[in-house]
């Protein structure tokens, strides 16, 4: 589905065109095409790789749908993959955007994505000083905003996993408080593996050999990089975090079992030590010391009770009960 396209020049916006309209921009002097898709057909990707003679693998990417997020170079054309990240309902959404940049256009395809990205354009508008580095320019304002999403979401599941700190030392919940985590965890790695692939990708875009579509942008492309590094940060450590967690949980389940055996063995002596007592004094043997005497059940009783609550202080002394 068609959501925009727009023409382009010196910067500045020309004028919206269909699309059968696009080849006569194309090739001006100043001019660059911008064309906006979503959940695009493959009718419509064939149209459009026909028009801009975009590279047959970059195009099966898009169909084949959720890739490895990636930057690729093909002859004078650049291609970027991402991975469009929303959270909401506690539940992380990814979605995918698909650039295709060559000197005078830009294609950007999103599928199953929930964001939106028209702030990007409008942006864009704003900058016409910018703008002037061409399509290029558009890549690297799509790109910095997809990787800017990704910092609420983190922002989020690192607040989420502070509140689960807190409460594992104030709840006995621990099943529940170990599935939270391996939640948060999955979560986290979904980002991760929507980021860690888009350093290497972003870094082929500034400094040493850059493709000569680039130009003078690659300090901008530096800036995302600069994102996406921060945001692997942050992330291996909320990972490092997570694992902590797991084995301060795991530890906390131990110490729990460690009192519940305590109270048990605790109990189990009091109850061992009259059992005992009963079990010599009830063999009745003939000549048994204080077998026939009146006071020879009582003082039974005595003893034992004496001896279960002497051990019972103890236990409760020392914590065991």
């Amino acid at each position: 589905m068609l959501i925009n396209c727009v023409v382009y020049n010196d910067g500045r916006k020309q004028a919206d065109i269909p699309l059968e309209e696009i080849s006569a921009h194309l090739h001006q002097p100043g001019n660059f095409v911008w064309v906006a898709l979503q959940d695009a057909s493959e009718a419509e990707l064939r149209a459009m790789q026909k028009q801009f003679g975009l590279h047959e693998l970059a195009v099966e990417d898009v169909f084949n749908g959720i890739q490895r997020p990636k930057v690729e170079e093909y002859d004078e054309h650049l291609f970027a993959y991402l991975q469009v990240p929303a959270y909401h309902g506690g539940e992380v959404h990814i979605g995918q955007i698909s650039i295709f940049v060559g000197p005078d256009f830009v294609l950007s395809v999103r599928q199953n994505c929930e964001q939106t990205l028209l702030g990007v354009r409008e942006r864009a508008e704003r900058e016409p000083h910018l703008l002037k580095y061409g399509s290029v320019y558009v890549m690297y304002a799509l790109s910095d905003a997809v990787v800017d999403l990704f910092f609420p979401v983190v922002d989020a599941l690192d607040d989420e996993l502070e509140q689960l700190e807190t409460a594992m030392f104030h709840n006995q919940e621990t099943r529940k408080n170990m599935e939270r985590l391996y939640d948060i965890k999955y979560k986290v790695n979904v980002l991760r593996h929507a980021l860690l692939p888009l350093a290497d990708g972003f870094n082929k875009l500034y400094g040493g050999r850059v493709p000569a579509l680039v130009g003078d942008a690659e300090n901008y492309f530096r800036d995302v990089h600069d994102h996406i590094m921060l945001l692997n940060s942050q992330l291996d450590s909320m990972r490092d975090t997570i694992s902590t967690a797991i084995q301060v949980n795991l530890s906390l389940i131990t110490i729990d079992h460690g009192e519940v055996n305590k109270k048990l063995a605790a109990w189990g002596a009091i109850l061992v030590l009259t059992t005992i007592f009963t079990g010599i004094w009830g063999m009745n043997f003939k000549y048994m010391p204080e077998l026939h005497w009146k006071f020879g059940y009582p003082l039974a009783l005595l003893i034992m009770a004496s001896c279960a609550v002497y051990l019972y202080r103890h236990f409760k002394k020392t914590g065991w009960i």
